[in-house]
């Protein structure tokens, strides 16, 4: 892993598209800190997954075998993100496919907005580790 304590503006980048102004505001400001070094290592883990995470329809047909790059939560509700556009608008990252849970009871596959997630302040996970769906929907307990 890199330690040079700032990331590339590739890497600043590539995130900020994925977070809530608020959770952004937290990361930058780890970043001015003590735990710069900390900070900068987890925005470029993350870059690097976003970077490297399939595009829409290339795990299509994989079942409980797609992976899971990401998860967003706010509250009891859960998003895991499967697979980004493959052309993201203007603004960068707006929409993805995976598993919408916002209440608890296994949800369901399909396209989620990363633009209302940022939106209405879901954070992104970032102690979350890629893991397959069947394995996602084991651990917790999803239908």
């Amino acid at each position: 892993m890199n330690t040079t304590a700032t990331p590339t503006t590739d890497e600043i980048l590539a995130l900020q598209h994925f977070m809530s102004r608020s959770q952004w505001a937290c990361i930058l400001d780890g970043l001015q800190g003590e735990e710069r070094r900390h900070f900068a290592d987890l925005l470029r883990t993350y870059a690097q997954r976003i970077a490297t995470m399939p595009k829409t329809y290339e795990q299509d047909g994989q079942g409980d075998e797609a992976i899971v790059y990401l998860h967003y939560f706010r509250g009891g509700a859960d998003w895991y993100i499967i697979e980004k556009d493959s052309d993201p608008d203007q603004s960068g990252q707006h929409q993805a496919f995976g598993l919408a849970d916002p209440f608890g009871d296994g949800g369901e596959l399909g396209y989620i907005s990363i633009a209302e997630l940022r939106q209405i302040g879901a954070e992104l996970d970032l102690h979350f580790e890629p893991c397959t769906l069947g394995a996602l929907r084991k651990k917790r307990g999803l239908n």
